[in-house]
């Protein structure tokens, strides 16, 4: 297998996988708010999405209506949205992967 192949279905796992564990997270904080029970910290929550877990975040909030009335939320989720495309792209670029014209 060549090996740009290799290194974009590592990146592509890596995201997917860490999106997917974010958007749970989210979903047993809700689940575990809706029966009183000891939940998942706000900064736990806000850090998932920073370490690639902003696509995952945001979908969470928007499928699951979970933290959309907290002002660090509606902020915090985008901006690691944004810095997840910022870091992907480097890494691909630095790589050689995603030249410029």
């Amino acid at each position: 297998m060549n090996s740009t192949i290799l290194v974009l279905i590592v990146i592509a796992v890596v995201v997917i996988l860490m999106n997917i564990v974010t958007f749970s997270m989210y979903a047993m904080d809700k689940s575990k708010a809706k029966q009183g029970k000891w939940r998942i910290s706000e900064a736990t929550l806000i850090a998932c999405g920073f370490f690639m877990g902003g696509i995952g975040a945001f979908i969470a909030m928007r499928v699951l209506r979970h933290k959309t009335q907290h002002i660090k939320f509606k902020i915090l989720v985008p901006v690691a949205m944004l810095l997840n495309a910022i870091v992907i792209f480097l890494v691909l670029f630095a790589l050689g992967l995603f030249p410029f014209p």
